[in-house]
């Protein structure tokens, strides 16, 4: 299974991999996937964070996840707490995103 694969599934059924489906617990297994990736001798997600600076077309003080936010919220949000509505658009932004890294990744390295 490619990484792809592996996010489009996660992405679908978020239920079978999170006890419970969040934003923050979304983040949490990204950032622990990214981390065990790279402990193992993988690439991870090097380069996400760079990558969504220039698809924003902008860069700021946020790690990746305030980024995500930023493309997800063009408008802004409520620092404190999304509503529902923005949490679940966050989420299904990130995940169209890191497919798009990913594909121009596996493009970059000639990986079919």
């Amino acid at each position: 299974m490619s990484e792809r694969e592996y996010w489009a599934n996660l992405a679908k059924r978020q239920g079978m991999y999170l006890e419970r489906i969040s934003l923050v617990a979304v983040q949490a297994y990204v950032d622990g996937y990214d981390a065990h990736a790279r402990r193992h001798g993988g690439p991870g997600l090097d380069g996400w964070r760079e990558w969504l600076v220039l698809r924003r077309g902008s860069d700021c003080n946020h790690v990746w996840w305030g980024l995500v936010r930023h493309i997800a919220l063009p408008h802004g949000w409520d620092h404190r707490r999304l509503t529902p509505g923005q949490e679940e658009r966050v989420i299904k932004v990130l995940f169209a995103l890191l497919d798009e890294f990913l594909a121009e990744r596996e493009s970059a390295r000639g990986v079919f």
